[in-house]
Formats: structure tokens, C-alpha cells, sequence
């Protein structure tokens, strides 16, 4: 009883010290970002900054281009992790099949999500370039195209092209965790499922879906916090453009471009509380989703 009493005082002590790096890394930046958010700040004179109270929020929520980087935000979110989430586990179920090759094509297939995002951003910059890309000489080899297409410039086809970049560069690590959920999958279940006369969609809406689902579930939550607060690889591709600025593009335009630290600062704080209550939001449904399923 004593050392079960000592175990939580022992457990707080011994990560004290994370915590306290996490605290100066983290929690100074963003209480300073919050206290900035209320003064007119620029980065050429920072002391000298007045208190506006709610101003810059007051501005910042009348401004049409916040919403639209909202907008384009959550959209681009919403389409990047369901196409994700859905070829993930596509992939992930054909790497658990046995098969020649098998070890090589893991490996491949994780080939994107390790190469670091500016370094891929960049090389499909030059593959979709209009003029010397090698995406539109092929499609126009293949006379699926008259002309070649502008991808990153065109406001109609910029959004979709930096999705499709995303997903072909995040999809290997939601197929990783889905992997490695299906290898814990008894194959006794399968067999059982069979002898019953269970088909292959049966087996995979009653079996694998559900014992996958807690693994789905953090592939969702990291992937929709890295796509909720995307910047480099839109960034490389499209720079500032409005049709596919995000909210981190937004607030780096606000804050470094126009040097207005006081309205980047509330830029940022709102960026931080949306990303939180969507992850709040997303990891409370799943928890509800996996107790009901139980």
C-alpha cells in the first residue's frame, strides 16, 4: 500500500523535467503570442506596443481573407484525410496479404513519407511545372490533355494539386499504423468467419473495421492536426496565393511580410484554439464511437 501510494509522487517527479522543457519551448511562446495578440506590436518596434484589447480579433474576424484561408483550411483537411485514411487502409490491407516481394514493397511504399516535405514539395513543383513538367508531357502524350495545365497557378486546379500532393506523400503513414494494427488481428477470427460463410466484405466490416478502429483513430487525429495546420508544402508549391493560403500561410503573411506582430499574434491564437477543439472534437467522438462499439 505504502509503494503504491509512492508511485504517483514518483511518476510526477520523474517527468518534472520533460515538463519543465516543454513549458519553456512551448508554453512561454504561446502565452507571449497570447499576450501579443492584444497590442498593436510590429516587429520593428515590439516595446513599443500599445494595449488595443479586442481589436486585432475584432479586425481579424471581418477580414475576408482570414475566412477564406479558414476555408481553404478545412477543406483542404476534410479531402486530404478521408483520401488518405481510405488508400492507407486500402494499401495497408493488400502489404498484409503474403505474397514474393512483400518485404520490398513495404519498404517502397514508405519511400514518400520519409522524404522531408520541402525536399518532395520542391520536386513535384518542377514535375507539375507547366512548361518543363514531366506530369503534363505525359498526360499530353497520352492525349488525355490539349494544352498544358498551369496546376500551381490556375485557382481552380491549385487546391486540388496541393491535396493530391499531400495524400500521395501522408498516405504511407497512415497505411504504416494500419499495418501494424492488422498484423495484431488473431487470424483465428478469419478462419472462424470463413467456416461460418462469411464474405470478404462481412469479414471486413465485422472484424477487421473494428479491431483496426483505435490505430484509424490516431492515424485521423495526427494526420488532422498536421493537415489543420499545413504550411510548407502549400507554401512551396502555390507561395501566398489566396485560393490556397492557409491559416499558418496567413499568419506567417501577417507576421513576416506585413510585420504586424499584434495581428499575426491573433492570427495564431486562433489558429491554436481551432486545432484544439477540432482535435478535442475528433478524439471525444472516437472515444464515444469505441465505447458503444464495446
Amino acid at each position: 500500500m505504502i509503494l503504491a501510494g509512492r508511485r504517483p509522487a514518483l511518476a510526477w517527479l520523474l517527468v518534472a523535467p520533460a515538463l519543465a522543457g516543454v513549458a519553456l519551448t512551448a508554453g512561454w511562446p504561446l502565452l507571449r503570442t497570447f499576450w501579443l495578440s492584444f497590442t498593436d506590436a510590429t516587429l520593428g518596434a515590439p516595446v513599443a506596443a500599445q494595449l488595443v484589447g479586442l481589436d486585432n480579433y475584432a479586425d481579424l474576424l471581418r477580414d475576408p481573407a482570414w475566412w477564406q484561408a479558414v476555408r481553404n483550411t478545412l477543406l483542404f483537411t476534410l479531402v486530404s484525410v478521408s483520401l488518405e485514411v481510405v488508400i492507407g487502409v486500402g494499401i495497408a490491407l493488400v502489404l498484409a496479404q503474403r505474397f514474393p516481394g512483400r518485404a520490398l514493397l513495404r519498404a517502397a511504399v514508405l519511400v514518400p513519407w520519409a522524404i522531408p516535405t520541402v525536399v518532395s514539395a520542391k520536386i513535384w513543383a518542377w514535375m507539375l511545372h507547366d512548361l518543363y513538367g514531366v506530369v503534363n508531357e505525359s498526360l499530353l502524350a497520352l492525349g488525355l490533355i490539349a494544352a498544358p495545365l498551369a496546376w500551381t497557378a490556375d485557382s481552380s486546379l491549385a487546391l486540388l494539386t496541393v491535396v493530391a500532393v499531400d495524400v500521395w506523400k501522408a498516405t504511407p503513414f497512415v497505411a504504416l499504423l494500419t499495418l501494424a494494427a492488422l498484423e495484431m488481428v488473431p487470424r483465428e477470427l478469419y478462419e472462424a468467419a470463413r467456416v461460418d460463410g462469411a464474405g470478404a466484405l462481412t469479414r471486413f466490416t465485422r472484424i477487421t473495421l473494428p479491431l483496426i478502429r483505435p490505430a484509424l483513430l490516431v492515424a485521423v487525429v495526427f494526420r488532422t492536426f498536421d493537415a489543420l495546420r499545413v504550411f510548407d508544402i502549400i507554401y512551396v508549391l502555390t507561395s501566398t496565393t489566396e485560393s490556397t493560403a492557409t491559416m499558418a500561410i496567413f499568419v506567417r503573411q501577417q507576421l513576416v511580410d506585413f510585420q504586424d506582430a499584434g495581428y499575426g499574434s491573433a492570427a495564431a491564437t486562433l489558429v491554436f484554439f481551432v486545432i484544439a477543439l477540432v482535435t478535442a472534437i475528433g478524439l471525444t467522438a472516437g472515444r464515444l464511437r469505441l465505447d458503444i462499439v464495446r
